[in-house]
């Protein structure tokens, strides 16, 4: 076996169910969960359609590089959204589908990480996405971590590291909006990133997996090559973002998502990955296009994410320090108690499921910044969402 894979931690919804294994669940309440991040909001009938409508294509092997008319979406998508001039987003040269952004910002460590240059390692955020980890481990490269504290408005602190460990720096994972603290990178801290990746020679991987859920029709969030471009990177040399339909169109299940920037680093991964052979079926591209080409149902999904946070925040401010996130579907409250003690109090009196905020952080130089926060996910219908509130606020009150 892989010796590295003994420095895999157990994922956070493992350790979620180790913790919770000997709770008895309160049967008087029916089982409630704001613990995982899968969109619940109806698919676009658009993708549904189309999916249905190229079910021959299965009888295809799919290219690595996808289909032209799926890259050509995508171009257009990306100009549209992240206000580039026409023609700066090459689908020949720019693009690459991928199965949703998880594989790919695991992928793209494999091929990216060079283990011939000793003490490589990969910086990433803390808290943040465990997968951003695994890669690095996996890679052969030490993950090294920038906390994202209140301090610093939630964003990676990029000062929390010395000039030394920059230099071993391969790769920068960024994540924006961010998981689970919903907190907006601008663009002058992107450009800030991308300074530092001239600087100090590495590369930027930016997951925006979320940076269609927001607040404010007139801020939506900044992209990484969005910032490249106005800094005069328009080659968006070490940058690359990795956006998904599973959040922005409701479609966990479809695996679908693309990775853009630098067209020397996509021509090297479009490489490494016909080898890798993670591939999107013809009717799944097909949906994709449709998904890709139709905002309509974005917009009334961000509606349906703000009228969620508006019927629950006036529920939990008053007895806990918590706030709107600047982006993405989730609360990162701060709490006066144990984080795990409270999670299994929660389970036991009122049968809800939430996930202690240190499983989603690592303990590091300064501690643990998940610790004594939980990540609750407004994922299900507003009602569900008020329910579970008033449970959280019924044993919080309790315990402080």
């Amino acid at each position: 076996m892989n010796s590295r894979l003994q420095y895999l931690q157990p994922y956070p919804f493992e350790r979620l169910a180790k913790l919770l294994a000997c709770v008895t669940p309160n049967p008087e309440r029916s089982p409630v969960s704001l613990a995982i991040g899968e969109p619940k909001h109806p698919a676009p009938e658009s993708a549904r359609r189309a999916l249905i409508e190229n079910l021959d294509g299965l009888c295809n092997y799919p290219a690595s590089r996808g289909e032209p008319a799926l890259r050509t979406a995508i171009a257009g998508w990306v100009t549209r959204r992240f206000n580039l001039p026409t023609g700066a987003i090459d689908p020949e040269k720019n693009i690459i589908p991928v199965a949703g952004t998880r594989e790919a910002l695991f992928a793209f460590a494999q091929a990216i990480v060079n283990t011939d240059q000793p003490n490589a390692r990969v910086v990433m955020p803390n808290p943040g996405y465990q997968i951003y980890e695994g890669a690095a481990l996996l890679a052969g490269a030490t993950p090294t971590y920038l906390p994202c504290t209140a301090d610093s408005g939630f964003r990676p602190d990029l000062d929390a590291i010395t000039g030394a460990e920059w230099d071993q720096c391969q790769l920068l994972y960024l994540c924006s909006p961010g998981n689970p603290t919903g907190a907006v990178l601008s663009m002058e801290y992107l450009q800030r990133a991308w300074q530092l990746a001239q600087k100090h020679d590495f590369v930027i991987a930016s997951d925006e997996c979320y940076s269609e859920i927001y607040p404010d029709e007139n801020a939506a969030p900044p992209g990484l090559l969005q910032a490249a471009q106005a800094a005069g990177n328009d080659q968006f040399k070490r940058c690359m973002v990795f956006h998904s339909l599973s959040k922005r169109s409701n479609l966990p299940g479809l695996r679908s998502g693309f990775v853009a920037g630098d067209a020397e680093l996509i021509r090297e991964f479009l490489r490494y990955r016909t080898y890798h052979g993670c591939t999107l079926a013809p009717p799944t591209q097909a949906a994709s296009i449709a998904a890709w080409s139709d905002e309509a149902h974005v917009l009334e999904n961000r509606q349906r994410y703000r009228e969620k946070f508006a019927a629950v925040l006036p529920i939990l401010e008053p007895i806990m320090d918590v706030s709107a996130p600047e982006g993405a579907f989730y609360l990162w409250p701060a709490l006066q108690v144990d984080d795990e003690m409270l999670t299994r109090e929660l389970m036991a009196r009122e049968n809800l499921k939430v996930v202690p905020g240190r499983y989603l952080a690592r303990d590091a130089s300064a501690g643990n910044p998940g610790a004594q926060r939980l990540r609750l996910t407004l994922v299900a219908s507003t009602e569900i969402c008020v329910e579970a509130a008033h449970r959280l606020r019924r044993v919080y009150e309790t315990l402080v």
